[in-house]
């Protein structure tokens, strides 16, 4: 694929369009009061296989890269109800539990991005163990304040701009908007963020939302060292593309009508696989999961329908992360008994990273995934699928029904 043709192409997404209705649902009260499971082998249950295991674009042997696994799952950041924070709007609810699991999901994957973008993916965490300043700063980004940039308190009074009540539950399409207006307030992280439209990415959209201008030469000494602006951020971290914003995209799809549909099972397994995943946004009625990776036909997700205390940060700033690494077995469920309104993200920290999902779409993904057309004798829809040039019609949810 050439350099040329990327920007003036389209990806094209599910044919089935993506709808919070289906996750519509009354708040739940509160029966999350669960405790936290120190596990010990915690993959004991895990079938002894010759499979390999997809994490967030990394593979792991089963049988023989256990302990790789585990570490590997438990350094994800775990974002579960709390209570006991400050009241959302100053009378709002204390805690999220029954209602906030698709905000908590949404940081999930958020946190992942910025891991990514300062740490990078073979960042990896030991309890107890110093961790660099940058990691101390993203986890203040999601403390339950309502100065924090991520918290519920942010999320939730965004999400009324969408139309949703405080209390009220989200839906994945919801969630990434929100993440996308909070973002334009974030200067440290500097995130570009694009959530799909009519399940269709625009590549060019995407080219000119996180090309930015050549910085000016002035020297470091003309700006305090601690500078929030994003073009500091930029310029400080010669690991990144000066001419690259950061870019977050989130894809909104819907699988199926009530159920996921069988043809889809491939092609969205394989967006695990891809280096630039951050997983999904899922789940089933009444329960919101963060899914980070698969084994055979199994997701695996971090599940954040666990209550715990409000945790703020020390004097010293820094935060007690033992409550927001997942230590309980990671659980699974057949890709099947999904809800088939989802969202799927992925990371770019530099152009290259985009072009390359691109093409990764294009060859691992385009075909994984076909429905006849009604009324045809030929022909297919893909998951994915690549048009040049111009919008391609979306083929109208009715026409699924077979």
């Amino acid at each position: 694929m050439s350099q040329g043709s990327l920007r003036a192409s389209v990806v094209k997404l599910p044919v089935e369009l993506a709808q919070d209705d289906s996750w519509r649902m009354e708040s739940v009260l509160s029966k999350y009061e669960n405790q936290i499971t120190i596990f010990t082998e915690y993959l004991e249950e895990y079938p002894n296989t010759d499979e390999l295991v997809w994490i967030l674009g990394k593979q792991h042997l089963l049988k023989t890269e256990k302990s790789k696994l585990l570490s590997d799952i438990s350094a994800r950041l775990w974002f579960t109800y709390r209570r006991k924070f400050s009241p959302i709007g100053g009378t709002g609810p204390s805690s999220d539990a029954g209602w906030g699991c698709m905000l908590r999901c949404g940081q999930m994957m958020l946190a992942q991005a910025l891991i990514c973008r300062h740490l990078g993916r073979d960042w990896s965490w030991e309890k107890q163990k110093e961790q660099p300043k940058e990691y101390q700063r993203i986890l203040q980004c999601f403390l339950d304040r309502k100065d924090c940039c991520y918290s519920i308190h942010q999320m939730a009074q965004m999400g009324v701009g969408e139309g949703k009540s405080i209390g009220e539950w989200f839906g994945p399409n919801t969630v990434a908007q929100v993440l996308k207006k909070l973002a334009l307030f974030d200067e440290w992280n500097s995130l570009a963020v694009y959530v799909s439209m009519d399940n269709t990415v625009v590549i060019e959209d995407i080219k000119k939302m996180c090309r930015v201008l050549p910085l000016s030469a002035d020297t470091p000494g003309d700006r305090p060292p601690d500078s929030l602006t994003a073009s500091n951020q930029s310029k400080g971290t010669s690991a990144y593309c000066p001419a690259w914003k950061p870019l977050l995209l989130i894809v909104p799809l819907r699988l199926g009508i009530n159920q996921i549909n069988p043809v889809y099972v491939d092609a969205f397994k394989e967006c695990f696989k891809m280096p630039q995943s951050l997983g999904a946004l899922g789940g089933k009625p009444n329960n919101a999961y963060y899914f980070i990776g698969f084994l055979g036909d199994e997701l695996i997700f971090l599940d954040p329908h666990t209550t715990q205390t409000f945790v703020d940060a020390e004097e010293n700033g820094t935060v007690n992360d033992q409550t927001f690494h997942c230590l309980q077995s990671p659980q699974r469920m057949n890709i099947l008994n999904l809800d088939p309104s989802v969202a799927l993200g992925f990371f770019c920290k530099e152009e290259k990273d985009f072009d390359n999902w691109c093409s990764l779409v294009q060859k691992e993904v385009l075909g994984k995934a076909t429905l006849p057309r009604l009324g045809r004798t030929s022909g297919s829809r893909n998951l994915f699928s690549i048009h040049w040039g111009k919008h391609i019609p979306i083929l109208k949810v009715d026409e699924l029904h077979h």
